[in-house]
């Protein structure tokens, strides 16, 4: 199983992982399944940081080092994304949502989100 997490999933599980489902702590639990973070997430994390609505460290370190302990790889956006987000209807206008799920697309990968809106599209959602 190869993962993409949300933006929130990967705060819920470096800070509060008692907010994970169930489903979602197990599968990282479990060491055989493969964890990536976007850069996306981590724009995300620094634009809302930056502009007051995330309480939370900004040192790059921080984040380097959950990323570290959770095994976690970071991925890039990559022109492939890009593509795969012009050919994704306007179901959606979170940007930072958006591109996510069209890595999760473009990528095979099982995106990890809470946001119900996000299953309008056609990729595949743990929660």
């Amino acid at each position: 199983m190869t993962l993409l997490l949300d933006t929130h999933a990967f705060l819920f599980a470096i800070s509060a992982p008692e907010r994970l489902s169930p489903a979602v702590r197990s599968a990282l639990e479990d060491p055989s399944v493969i964890r990536w973070v976007s850069t996306v997430s981590l724009w995300e994390i620094a634009v809302k940081i930056q502009i007051g609505k995330l309480p939370l460290p900004s040192e790059p370190s921080f984040y380097q080092e959950h990323l570290r302990r959770m095994h976690a790889s970071v991925l890039a956006v990559e022109a492939r994304h890009t593509f795969e987000l012009m050919r994704l209807p306007l179901l959606h206008r979170d940007p930072f949502d958006r591109l996510l799920i069209a890595q999760a697309r473009t990528d095979g990968l099982l995106f990890v989100t809470r946001d119900s809106a996000l299953s309008q599209y056609p990729v595949s959602i743990l929660w």
